[in-house]
């Protein structure tokens, strides 16, 4: 009884967006994995974001992708970074200043991955005939579904870019982090590997170069990196453009 009254408090004392957002995450997260276990209904083919030239491409993912999770371990770090700074964001701010950041953060995040996967597209079929280009366009899903993939890298490449989609809220999270250290950049966190402490303006940077040394050599190379940076650009942009807008002296945290 005591645990369930524990957890009750715990979620009324979450601020609004975040409450809601931890519960949405959860419930898209939950609904893929039911359904895909009970039906062939796949969710990720029609909520996650696929490349714009993709068969499967839909302008919505744009926002659902932010929903969507690959994995335990990817829902439990987004939500308890979006938890643990988030929380100081929405009370800095308000629910609907902190809601639109986090939003945009995404969603720059998203623009800025495709911008890099167009140049990626370029460089690919620059190494591809026609005839390959179709093949791949055709037949590239169903080979990646067997768990297989071509050997020629430049096919490779371009059937991952059609077919394999981008799915997390990372690039809002990367956002919130980002603005987390220009608000409190003198603040101490501690890392849980190692445990040691370090301040608030390098966590973003900290926590981009760790993502990407873990998925070079754990996690086969499949994160979209380039969406963890435009969520810290798009977040960079958002708060120097308030700051300009504001004649808050203390915009800063002054320590």
């Amino acid at each position: 009884m005591a645990f369930g009254q524990n957890s009750s408090n715990f979620f009324r004392a979450l601020p609004p967006v975040i409450k809601n957002l931890l519960i949405i995450n959860v419930i898209f997260f939950a609904g893929t994995w039911i359904l895909s276990q009970t039906t062939d209904i796949d969710l990720s083919k029609y909520l996650a974001l696929y490349y714009i030239k993709s068969d499967f491409f839909y302008p919505h993912q744009f926002v659902t992708h932010m929903f969507m999770h690959g994995s335990i371990g990817h829902i439990f770090f987004n939500m308890f970074a979006l938890w643990m700074f988030g929380i100081i964001l929405e009370q800095l701010w308000g629910s609907k200043k902190f809601l639109k950041f986090y939003i945009i953060c995404g969603l720059g995040a998203a623009l800025f991955q495709t911008g890099v996967m167009y140049i990626q597209e370029l460089y690919y079929t620059s190494h591809l005939t026609q005839d390959q280009i179709k093949m791949i366009a055709e037949e590239g899903y169903s080979i990646l579904q067997q768990s297989k993939n071509y050997t020629n890298s430049a096919a490779s490449g371009y059937n991952a870019l059609l077919n394999i989609p981008m799915v997390g809220a990372s690039g809002a999270i990367f956002g919130v982090l980002m603005a987390f250290g220009m608000y409190y950049p003198n603040s101490k966190l501690y890392l849980l590997f190692p445990p040691i402490p370090i301040k608030g303006k390098y966590a973003a940077i900290i926590a981009l170069v760790f993502g990407y040394i873990v998925d070079k050599w754990f996690g086969g190379g499949n994160v979209a990196h380039f969406a963890h940076l435009g969520g810290m650009l798009t977040g960079y942009i958002m708060i120097k453009i308030w700051k300009r807008k504001s004649n808050n002296d203390n915009f800063y945290e002054q320590l």
